[in-house]
C-alpha cells in the first residue's frame, strides 16, 4: 500500500507539471563581447569570433605622431 501511494503521488506530480508547463519562448537575445559575439533564439544559438585588428599605422595629426588602428 505504501509503494502504491508513493507511485501515485509521483504520477500526480508529473501530470501537474506537464499541465502547468511553460510555453515556447520566441525571443532572440544577442550579446557583443570583446572576443566573440553571439545570438540565442528558440531554434538554437550562434557564436561568431571577431577578426583580429592588425592594420595599424603611424600618421601625423597637427604635428603630433599618432598611431591609428583600423
Amino acid at each position: 500500500m505504501r509503494s502504491f501511494l508513493l507511485i501515485a503521488s509521483a504520477v500526480l506530480a508529473f501530470a501537474a507539471t506537464m499541465t502547468v508547463g511553460s510555453k515556447d519562448a520566441s525571443a532572440v537575445v544577442c550579446a557583443d563581447g570583446i572576443v566573440r559575439a553571439g545570438c540565442a533564439g528558440p531554434r538554437g544559438a550562434v557564436v561568431v569570433r571577431k577578426p583580429v585588428v592588425a592594420a595599424c599605422r603611424w600618421v601625423w595629426v597637427g604635428g603630433v605622431k599618432v598611431r591609428r588602428c583600423v
